[in-house]
């Protein structure tokens, strides 16, 4: 059993192979799919797919970093409205992206520590969103460390250092495709990484492994990554695919 901890399988990219796509994973070892919240526009797609697909995906509800704008108030409304509402997995994806925007720094660290305080208050783990942002990151979460924080650093891409102060906030390390590229950096220090620490992830459709670098992701993919963690520590790939997924149980409860 194989599970991807971070999947938008709702993506418009999917929408002419879906089906097709999911069954390539399932035949792949993947029979956990955990589905990240963007915005209130992909609300419903979010819903369609678990309609569609009950037993293999579970669902996040949180707002992305970048999609904090001017409306921001309202979009935090809409998630808190539908954590109320029903049950999710986790709270996600959250966090800070000062990539593409810095202008919108203090509407994302706010929406940010809500979404934490939210998570906690439903004793759900969450997901983090960092794209240029690490000192950001962990000041947040320095304010909101505790036994009842805890998550996924998503789609980690720090340093060793990075690594071990993450961990110390009860996070896990996502880790992708970024672990195969030459120049990715992470797959330099893993084996000095407990591999407790450690769950797999694809980001599909982004983020592509080597071989695939470069072309749409998909969750069938996370056999390359399921590789080069072998080659990184020395075991299986059967224990590979155990010991991450039982990770995952420890941090969703399912």
């Amino acid at each position: 059993m194989i599970t991807d901890t971070h999947t938008h399988l709702y993506s418009s990219q999917f929408d002419e192979d879906r089906n097709e796509m999911i069954q390539r994973a399932k035949d792949a070892g993947v029979s956990r799919f955990f589905i990240p919240a963007i915005d209130s526009s992909y609300t419903e797609r979010m819903f369609d797919l678990e309609k569609n697909y009950p037993n293999d995906v579970f669902l996040m509800m949180g707002l992305h970093p970048t999609s904090v704008k001017e409306n921001y108030q309202e979009e935090l409304a809409h998630v808190k409205e539908w954590l109320d509402q029903r049950d999710f997995y986790a709270i996600g994806e959250i966090g800070i992206d000062l990539y593409w925007d810095k202008s919108f720094l203090p509407q994302q660290q706010e929406a940010f520590r809500t979404q934490i305080q939210w998570a906690k208050e439903k004793k759900l783990p969450i997901v983090i969103h960092c794209r240029d942002a690490f000192d950001e990151i962990f000041e947040v979460l320095e304010t909101e460390k505790g036994e009842d924080l805890y998550g996924i650093f998503h789609c980690f891409t720090g340093t060793l250092a990075q690594a071990e102060k993450a961990i110390s906030y009860n996070m896990k390390l996502g880790i992708g495709g970024v672990a195969t590229f030459k120049n990715g950096k992470i797959d330099k220090f893993l084996h000095q990484i407990d591999i407790k620490h450690i769950v797999l992830e694809t980001d599909s459709p982004y983020l592509a492994p080597t071989p695939y670098r470069g072309k749409r992701n998909e969750s069938s993919y996370i056999t390359n990554v399921v590789d080069k963690l072998v080659d990184i520590y020395g075991l299986t790939f059967d224990e590979i695919s155990e010991i991450t997924t039982q990770n995952s149980k420890d941090v969703f409860g399912v």
